[in-house]
């Protein structure tokens, strides 16, 4: 691997990193003021559309086999409208610190669903150890917390789970599929598409009378166009450049990003309980990218 390759792939994991691990705060922040679907949706079709005139001015094609705008589409509406979208609406009842512990289970549904299909791979022993404990860390997070349990928490943490297991599909369905459009341009048609999916739930949803422009939630909204623009365009191009157990490391930093900030900028705080279904979660995390085989997904 020459130096320079080596620099924008580091370069992509240090955004990868910080700037996921951030944007769970900004989510949390942006959703008080914002219906959750309009403002997936709303960010996802501006960022689509900014960055493919961006990628379209450094000279990259759209796509044109009908092949290639099938592929991202579903890749957009499972990775964006499923697997963002859902965690947006979860964050209304899941503080940012728990969203980002909970989608950390990413990483275990890739090793699990890793498993499917023609190109899957049996899983080693101490990745289904991983595995065991992981969602075992899970089961500590979703105690029940005292007087502090309502059943609409539960469900906001189930939908945002369901977010990890949707994003898992859409990555294994991409990165098993050839595709040569390229990337800055594949996210930004998947950034579209998966915005105007989550824009049509959120009219259909009566969301548009519910839309109240704050400085709050317009400057949750900005950072997220910006910021999360540029994380889900260094996953993208991960995802086609290293091994899966490498990309899996995200599922271990971000959550600590997340936590830092929610307990730094929204006085966020965790049980012992849930303490202690963090530590197994990331452990477990953890554990499964270095056990998985290069090949994995």
């Amino acid at each position: 691997m020459d130096v320079r390759r080596r620099y924008k792939i580091a370069l992509a994991f240090l955004t990868l990193y910080l700037v996921w691990g951030s944007t769970y705060l900004a989510i949390r922040v942006g959703v008080h003021d914002l219906p959750p679907a309009l403002f997936a949706g709303v960010r996802f079709v501006i960022s689509g559309l900014l960055l493919g005139v961006f990628a379209r001015v450094s000279g990259q094609q759209f796509p044109r086999a009908l092949r290639e705008w099938r592929l991202i589409a579903v890749m957009g509406i499972l990775l964006l409208a499923g697997g963002n979208g859902l965690v947006v609406v979860g964050e209304q009842w899941v503080p940012s610190n728990q969203a980002a512990l909970l989608v950390a289970t990413t990483a275990l549904w890739l090793a699990a669903l890793g498993t499917l299909g023609a190109q899957g791979q049996a899983l080693g022993r101490y990745t289904v150890a991983g595995l065991a404990a992981g969602f075992f860390g899970v089961a500590l997070l979703l105690f029940p917390n005292g007087e502090k349990f309502s059943f609409t928490h539960l469900g906001g943490q189930f939908v945002i789970l369901l977010a990890a297991l949707l994003w898992s599909l859409g990555s294994i369905y991409g990165k098993r599929q050839p595709q040569s459009t390229p990337p800055l341009m594949s996210a930004a048609m998947q950034m579209l598409i998966g915005g105007l999916f989550l824009c049509g739930v959120g009219v259909l949803g009566g969301e548009i009378g519910a839309w109240v422009w704050t400085v709050r939630g317009l400057s949750a909204l900005a950072y997220l166009i910006v910021f999360g623009t540029l994380g889900f365009t260094a996953y993208i191009w991960l995802l086609h450049n290293v091994a899966p157990a490498q990309l899996g490391t995200y599922a271990y930093v971000n959550p600590a990003v997340a936590v830092l900030l929610g307990w730094w900028l929204l006085d966020e705080t965790l049980t012992d309980m849930q303490l202690m279904g963090m530590g197994v979660i990331l452990m477990a995390v953890i554990a499964v990218s270095l056990s998985s085989s290069p090949k994995r997904i």
